[in-house]
């Protein structure tokens, strides 16, 4: 097993994900997924710009084999995880709950709830491999708010998954984190509240910097 410190970021080609990606590539080599390939190349060049490295990984989170194969993959290159950083998101357009989208239900509930059911058991053993092994999530609150009840639901789902996660594993690790972001400016926020003022919100980079440090705290506090 390598020494060197790796970082597995899903949903790492824009808003936090790709902030966060961007922050621990200070100190880790990043993994990153997404589906945009594009979305990753940018962020790959900005990590090569800061002295970073990172490897690309193009997939589907949904994809069971694929996500599957990378995780072993993981394994017989480096032996282990020090930090999973989840930013993977579907985001359905707001509708009410009478008119619902099927399609879009579907999406939601593959990428925000069954996913993370998946991934977690494939992640568990390689963070267990890690001296100090993180897992971060993040919550967004949205749950029985008007128009958000296929986006709201999931997201709540996958909190709840994450949650039961944390609890079993505070004895044995590895340490779950569920993080509240400030409001940031990311294209997810822009559909959800087309035409807001978008001055006072947060950067994804400032806030992916505050939470980083949030989690460092956390993990020298609990030594």
């Amino acid at each position: 097993m390598t020494d060197q410190k790796i970082a597995l970021v899903t949903g790492a080609s824009r808003g936090l994900g790709a902030a966060f990606a961007q922050a621990l590539a200070a100190d880790h080599h990043v993994i990153a997924v997404a589906r945009t390939t594009g979305g990753l190349e940018e962020l790959d060049d900005r990590i090569k710009a800061g002295g970073g490295q990172a490897t690309l990984a193009p997939m589907d989170i949904t994809q069971t084999d694929a996500m599957a194969h990378l995780c072993r993959s993981i394994f017989d290159r480096w032996g282990h995880l020090d930090i999973w950083v989840h930013a993977a998101i579907h985001a359905a357009p707001l509708a009410p709950a009478a008119h619902l989208d099927a399609k879009d239900w579907e999406k939601s509930a593959a990428i925000n709830m069954t996913a993370t059911a998946q991934l977690i058991p494939m992640v568990e053993p390689l963070l267990q491999q890690a001296s100090q092994p993180q897992a971060v999530f993040f919550d967004d609150p949205q749950a029985g708010r008007k128009f958000f009840a296929a986006y709201g639901a999931s997201k709540a789902a996958q909190i709840a998954i994450a949650k039961s996660w944390q609890a079993e594993t505070q004895k044995t690790g590895p340490n779950v984190h569920i993080l509240s972001p400030a409001p940031m400016a990311t294209a997810l926020r822009a559909r959800f509240y087309p035409g807001e003022d978008r001055a006072p919100l947060a950067s994804p980079g400032d806030e992916a910097d505050r939470l980083l440090a949030s989690i460092r705290q956390d993990t020298q506090g609990a030594n």
